[in-house]
């Protein structure tokens, strides 16, 4: 046992994840009625770049509609907002990332960008590359899961935190709150907050996102077992589970599973001996889709004040401008 001086160590997974919270999500996740497991553990290096080869696919509106709406809105945010750093969760390859810091420059507010991301070796190469692109920001990457309590380095003031990709519909409305308010804890009282979300259309169009031909997004859900297979030394047989995607349409959401083809148990080590039956599923991602309501509420529970609602001709995605209402926290 550690001493009053010790230092408590931690044991890390090769991507840099706690191996006992780990252990403890994947325990808990299984044992549910319908398993499940966090989307977090998608997004190891190879995971990363996965869902960036997503990003690009042609049935993968989300991102294009986003960065469009970046593209056409950001300049004049930016010359309204004048911030002098970026805060971004689960920045990911900071693709989109990279019009709202050419608007900072050119508005000549921008001094810093910190991107949050729970994959500390792909947010590594990610900061490599933008402090080579980017000579005059500081880039302080912070690795953290904002699902949980997170750490920030010391920031530049005024900030802009954003939030993009619709990640936020990840999570089921309580935790979505939670995060949202963990966010706006962050923030100071001249702060401003943008969050993505993808709005509500026709379901055909949004399942199709999910289920491309090309079968990466079937390759990015499978990801999750091999990241159990290495870091927990679990023995999932990945050609036995196959990738399903479906828009609930009562609970306005994607849920995507993998389906176990054959009977078969799954050992992991330190958690426990898990049994599927042929045709039951790890139900591994939800991506909820929302409209102005259901935005509005989240922002109020969360003590945020809904500025500005930005979208496109289509109603496709939305990026909503907020700020803390600090009467509130």
């Amino acid at each position: 046992m550690p001493g009053p001086t010790d230092p408590v160590t931690t044991a890390l997974s090769p991507g840099g994840l706690d191996l006992d919270a780990m252990r403890s999500d994947v325990r808990r996740g299984l044992s549910q009625p319908q398993k499940e497991l966090d989307p977090k553990y998608f997004y190891d290096e190879r995971g990363s770049d996965l869902f960036e080869q997503i990003t690009r696919l042609p049935e993968y509106y989300p991102t294009r509609a986003e960065r469009a709406l970046l593209e056409a809105r950001m300049p004049e945010l930016i010359d309204e907002i004048q911030p002098a750093s970026l805060v971004e969760l689960g920045a990911g390859s900071a693709s989109k990332t990279r019009v709202i810091l050419d608007a900072m420059t050119e508005s000549g507010s921008a001094v810093q960008y910190v991107p949050v991301d729970v994959s500390a070796e792909f947010l590594e190469k990610t900061a490599r590359r933008l402090r080579d692109e980017y000579p005059a920001i500081r880039i302080d990457p912070a690795v953290g899961d904002f699902s949980s309590d997170f750490h920030l380095p010391a920031i530049e003031r005024r900030a802009l935190f954003a939030f993009l990709g619709s990640t936020i519909g990840n999570f089921s409305e309580g935790d979505a709150v939670a995060i949202l308010t963990r966010i706006a804890h962050q923030m100071r009282a001249d702060d401003a907050f943008i969050l993505g979300v993808d709005l509500r259309k026709d379901h055909a169009v949004i399942e199709t996102a999910y289920n491309d031909s090309a079968g990466v997004t079937a390759e990015f859900n499978l990801n999750v077992l091999r990241v159990l297979n290495r870091d927990l030394g679990a023995d999932f047989d990945l050609s036995a589970f196959t990738h399903r995607a479906f828009y609930n349409a009562g609970l306005h959401r994607i849920e995507m599973h993998l389906v176990a083809k054959t009977p078969q148990t799954v050992r992991i080590p330190e958690v426990g001996d898990f049994e599927f039956l042929a045709g039951e599923s790890i139900r591994t991602e939800l991506s909820h889709k929302y409209d102005r309501g259901t935005v509005a509420t989240l922002f109020d529970e969360a003590g945020f004040c809904l500025e500005q609602w930005l979208s496109g001709e289509d109603e496709a995605f939305a990026i909503v401008v907020g700020s803390r209402r600090w009467n509130r926290i």
